[in-house]
């Protein structure tokens, strides 16, 4: 990656001054300049994403002379990120003309009314015709209307140690139809390669989204269709078996001893042993886990493993019985959208097909190590070769879900993480666990839950 310089600038700095630290020149009411927000690591580090939105600034000013782009990267926490920027977009005077959105939260933006929607470009723009349909989805509404657009996404199925299969006769080509295959192959790696640990599974409050997300929604949405929201009846599902099968497989992960121990499984540092440790050390047999987990292991990763291509293997994570697909995947992301109050919404959607053309939405994912949305992207040799299990992951796109992303849904991803955690550690059985999901879900969603 090219180095340079820092491009820093607090919200403070972007309320009290007329100007701001940019690519070009101009005022910040000035119809000729685009203004674009993004965060920034607080370690004050130049990302990729810095290094990515510099370039293409650049590209973009100079194919349309006489407009100017001012970059505004947000230091700050990721949660601190999405408050200022909300605040940003409150105003006409602060309004960025471009954000970047995480699709977890999109939806309590467009809610407030920070966001425009995007049909009347996107019916237009060719383009579009290439993003996977699934992709589509992360950032559309309530209201049936699009608010961003993707640059990239991850997906998540099982990584497993190709070493340990075959100390445990297991097959190095293991691809699991089922759940009750998957808790078989544990077992078995309990009883023939002591010492292992059989299956990670996220669980517990402590991981957080991860719990809920990679590791509750990766088996909920293998029990049926719309297993966590009702997209007919615009209802959270309550009381279905799904949930609580879903809950009796964590159980039987963390009370048959099949994963890592409970205190280390709850322990916040766990998603980064899992990919650091456990994993490259040879200590954890099969991971549900993500995309990107391979990328640290590069040699020019934070935790480089020359050996992992030919110690590990992936497959996909089964449905619970087999049932079509076969498959399921989780898929979150970032979009690009156009806040309600900004001044030039026209030349900012100029600058998003800039960002989103082949080759620039080409590197984009091979330098932020993204799982191509777009079908043409996917097919780039440059692309394919940019990251362990590439390939793998981004198959996965097709049968891939999103969260319900709607404004309630933080809160109902921490009810789900507490529920994983008091079967994980025995403290609520799974009946008990389903309960308490249920009347927090009710007390959540202010009622708008129905039964399956």
């Amino acid at each position: 990656m090219r180095p340079t310089a820092p491009l820093v600038l607090t919200l403070t700095a972007v309320l009290a001054a007329g100007t701001l630290t940019a690519c070009g020149g101009g005022s910040g009411s000035d119809p000729n300049t685009i203004k674009i927000a993004f965060p920034k690591d607080t370690d004050n580090k130049v990302t990729v994403r810095d290094d990515f939105v510099k370039d293409v600034a650049e590209q973009f000013e100079k194919e349309h002379k006489g407009k100017k782009v001012k970059i505004i990267p947000i230091q700050a926490s990721q949660q601190d990120y999405y408050s200022k920027l909300q605040q940003m977009m409150r105003s006409p005077k602060t309004a960025p003309d471009l954000v970047y959105e995480d699709t977890f939260l999109i939806n309590s933006d467009i809610k407030s009314g920070y966001l425009r929607p995007l049909d009347g470009y996107l019916s237009k723009w060719q383009d579009w015709d290439e993003f996977e349909p699934t992709a589509k989805t992360a950032a559309k509404a309530e209201d049936g209307k699009t608010y961003g657009v993707p640059d990239g996404t991850d997906t998540r199925a099982i990584w497993f140690n190709k070493k340990i299969f075959k100390k445990a006769g297991l097959p190095e080509d293991w691809k699991p139809k089922t759940w009750d295959e998957v808790l078989e192959a544990a077992r078995t790696i309990k009883k023939k390669a002591p010492g292992k640990i059989p299956l990670n599974v996220f669980t517990g409050k402590a991981a957080g989204e991860a719990a809920a997300m990679q590791g509750f929604e990766m088996l909920l949405y293998g029990t049926g269709s719309d297993p966590l929201y009702d997209e007919k009846s615009k209802k959270w599902v309550k009381g279905s078996q799904g949930f609580k099968d879903s809950l009796k497989f964590i159980e039987t992960v963390y009370g048959d001893d099949l994963g890592p121990d409970v205190d280390q499984a709850l322990n916040p540092s766990i998603q980064t042993k899992v990919g650091t440790d456990l994993i490259p050390n040879g200590e954890l047999a099969i991971a549900v886990d993500g995309s990107w987990l391979g990328q640290q292991w590069l040699k020019t990763g934070g935790s480089p493993w020359p050996e992992w291509d030919e110690t590990m293997g992936m497959a996909p994570m089964p449905t619970q019985d087999g049932a079509a697909p076969g498959e399921v995947s989780m898929s979150g992301g970032w979009t690009w959208s156009i806040p309600q109050k900004s001044k030039n919404p026209d030349l900012a959607w100029e600058m998003i097909k800039t960002l989103q053309e082949r080759k620039n939405a080409t590197d984009w994912c091979v330098r932020g190590a993204q799982i191509a949305v777009r079908k043409d992207v996917a097919d780039d040799p440059r692309y394919l070769e940019s990251m362990p299990g590439i390939k793998f992951f981004t198959e996965r796109v097709e049968h891939s879900q999103y969260r319900p992303a709607l404004p309630v849904y933080p809160q109902v991803s921490t009810a789900i993480t507490e529920a994983m955690e008091s079967v994980t550690t025995g403290d609520s059985s799974v009946g008990e666990a389903a309960k308490s999901y249920d009347e927090q879900l009710g007390s959540i969603t202010n009622g708008a839950v129905t039964a399956k």
